[in-house]
């Protein structure tokens, strides 16, 4: 598996943005070959992050480069700067 943490400061309207990130945004990974899960935490303080689960590297990759121009087109009005982009393998322990 592969995650992209995206970390977003500076948002102007933290829930709008979890709305519509979560109502826009995550229908269309679905859909992405190798999709495993999508989650939007609201940090507090500003900050929103995004958790985008692959089976690739490449598929993860590509989800970022969908979420900076989604990103550009939908959210230019609530969140300030590009986002701080943590990507790797990912390793560890699921339920069930």
């Amino acid at each position: 598996m592969y995650t992209a943490i995206r970390r977003y400061e500076g948002v102007n309207e933290p829930a709008e943005v979890v709305k519509r990130a979560t109502e826009e945004f995550a229908p269309m990974l679905r859909d992405k070959p190798g999709f495993i899960g999508y989650w939007v935490v609201d940090a507090g303080a500003g900050v929103v992050a995004t958790i985008s689960v692959f089976e690739t590297q490449a598929a993860a990759e590509e989800s970022t480069e969908a979420a900076a121009g989604w990103a550009r087109d939908r959210l230019a009005d609530l969140v300030t700067g590009a986002p701080q982009v943590t990507a790797g393998t990912t390793t560890g322990l699921q339920a069930g």
